[in-house]
């Protein structure tokens, strides 16, 4: 007799495998295996939620509006350098994967470009040009920050400052380092060098890997640049080194697809080639967005089993606890040290998921923030005189509790009161001056300080 399979038996073996394994007790081989299993599913569930598939067509129209824009300050910055040369060259690369069609695709663009000229606009005119660019910029941004589930855009005057200087600085480094290797390459030293074994063989070897390398290597840059949050160097490297492949490798297969697709240039003649970018460029946004998430979750680990988007009750109460413990253990050694990123970073958690209690924990009057940038958090008032059933009360009840449970029938009320009784009962007496222990006991009251 045959036996079935089971595959609910299935899916907990491997639900077992994946996240319940203790990974401090395998080789680090099958530790790194399994971490990158929990990534891959982390990034696989918000591909099917289809967020990053929104987000990168969302940016597509918005390259499209702002491209231009985007090309003709660049263009003036190369031209007053002498290099504006380089950017059909650049234009031919970026657009390779288009086949002949791109390198006419980006003759049109330079010509357009051309036509633009900064030099002539009028003052109204060269400000709608950097409000284009800054916009797309912004928008680039708020997708990253989404990623990371940061709410926040960066102040208004370091948006604008730090988009320019990314705009017209970065391409202008980018080629002039590409220019100087060049002349390295091309004196007479590197040659004879280039001509012995095993000197050769390991250019060659190099000459293959440099454009991962420098996909990669321009990948991290914008991973730890752009969200408007503290990214780690290596949780950035870890994003846009499978970005960086994933782009490389897709460009390959839209090459052989866009030469395998001579019906769709029948069927759509010259609308063809703006089907093709457009396509390119969604699948660009998209492999350099599933970077971004892979390095959220590279540097999240706690949040790669369940979706990032809320804390459950009593993880909120917990999280509250050990917000005000470090506060009041930081104030009482050194004076005030977190801020709301330093604390996003040290717990492992996205600032959105902090910023959340912590803005509870201001309101209740428990925090109080400092008026320098980044605002550092103290106690609200002497920890001795803070019940933790403050903090927890402060978390698990809003305004509307006391409207919701009035309408609950009796039974239920009396059992949610007992609890609220066990609770106090539990922590009567304890105050944030025991749980953050002696630490705490010496210092300033914030509270006092701030009066």
């Amino acid at each position: 007799m045959a036996v079935g399979i089971d595959p609910q038996a299935i899916k907990r073996k491997l639900q077992h495998w994946l996240w319940e394994v203790d990974l401090s007790q395998l080789p680090h081989y099958q530790a790194a295996l399994i971490r990158a299993a929990r990534i891959a599913v982390a990034v696989g569930r918000d591909i099917a939620n289809g967020d990053l598939s929104l987000r990168a067509t969302s940016l597509v129209y918005t390259t499209l509006l702002s491209l231009v824009p985007l090309l003709a300050l660049s263009f003036a910055m190369f031209k007053a350098f002498g290099m504006h040369s380089a950017l059909e060259p650049a234009l031919v690369a970026l657009l390779e994967p288009l086949g002949d069609q791109g390198a006419e695709l980006a003759g049109q663009l330079v010509h357009f470009v051309e036509n633009v000229r900064v030099g002539v606009l009028s003052s109204l005119g060269l400000v709608m040009l950097m409000f284009t660019v800054v916009s797309l910029l912004q928008k680039i941004e708020g997708a990253f920050n989404a990623i990371w589930h940061v709410s926040s855009l960066r102040p208004l005057v370091q948006r604008v400052t730090g988009y320019l200087s990314t705009v017209l600085l970065g391409p202008l480094l980018v080629f002039t380092a590409m220019g100087l290797t060049a002349s390295v390459m091309s004196s007479s030293l590197v040659q004879q060098l280039l001509a012995m074994e095993p000197f050769g063989s390991l250019f060659y070897l190099f000459s293959k890997l440099l454009p991962y390398l420098l996909v990669i290597t321009a990948f991290t840059f914008v991973y730890i640049i752009i969200p408007n949050t503290r990214v780690r160097p290596r949780s950035a490297l870890a994003g846009a080194v499978v970005a960086g492949v994933l782009w490389n490798l897709a460009g390959w297969g839209f090459a052989a697809f866009v030469v395998s697709s001579t019906k769709y240039t029948a069927i759509y003649s010259s609308f063809a080639i703006v089907i093709l970018f457009l396509i390119w460029l969604y699948v660009s946004w998209l492999i350099l967005l599933l970077g971004a998430s892979i390095a959220f979750y590279h540097q999240h680990p706690a949040l790669r089993q369940q979706a990032a988007g809320g804390l459950g009750t009593r993880a909120r109460e917990a999280l509250a606890l050990e917000i005000m413990r470090r506060v009041a253990c930081a104030y009482a050694e050194q004076g005030p040290r977190w801020s709301l990123d330093e604390l996003a970073g040290d717990l492992q958690l996205p600032q959105a998921l902090i910023g959340g209690v912590v803005e509870t924990l201001l309101e209740a009057g428990l925090l109080v923030c400092t008026d320098d940038e980044p605002g550092r958090l103290l106690p609200g008032r002497d920890p001795a005189h803070i019940d933790l059933k403050q903090i927890v009360d402060a978390i698990a009840k809003g305004p509307a509790d006391e409207v919701a449970l009035a309408i609950l029938p009796a039974p239920v009320r009396r059992v949610m009161e007992g609890l609220d009784l066990a609770l106090g009962r539990e922590l009567a007496g304890t105050s944030l001056r025991d749980l953050a222990g002696e630490e705490a006991t010496a210092g300033p009251v914030a509270g006092g300080e701030q009066g």
